[in-house]
């Protein structure tokens, strides 16, 4: 394991809920236009490992990835429901609580990084 996976996974996490973020926002706002006569569909976003990374508990090595590559979502897809405000809302609300989690653990390897980097000068 590299010095600095930590970030690239956590960054990673960020990246995902903000993709499900994203697509939830798309669902509140098809939620809030559709009528009875007009229902919108509610969309649900498929995300898969990369290529690159056949397991899915294998760590991708440090820079494989482009910095600003967005997750790999495969597709955003009607689940066959119709879009409803409070189902979104809360879709909204765990992808926001995951996001500051991942928030949370990247300060940490922040950190860990930078007092790595303070041990090595003295």
């Amino acid at each position: 394991m590299a010095e600095f996976d930590l970030l690239n996974v956590a960054a990673g996490g960020m990246s995902t809920q903000r993709a499900l973020l994203d697509v939830a926002a798309r669902n509140v706002a098809a939620a809030q236009a559709s009528t009875p006569e007009h229902p919108y569909p509610r969309l649900v976003a498929r995300l898969a490992a990369t290529p690159a990374q056949a397991d899915p508990f294998e760590l991708p090595e440090f820079g494989d990835e482009e910095p600003d590559a967005a997750p790999a979502v495969l597709e955003t897809v009607p689940s066959g429901e119709v879009a409803d405000a409070l189902t979104e809302m809360i879709a909204v609300l765990d992808a926001q609580r995951a996001y500051e989690a991942n928030a949370s653990v990247f300060d940490v390897g922040k950190r860990l990084a930078e007092r790595t980097l303070d041990v090595g000068r003295v």
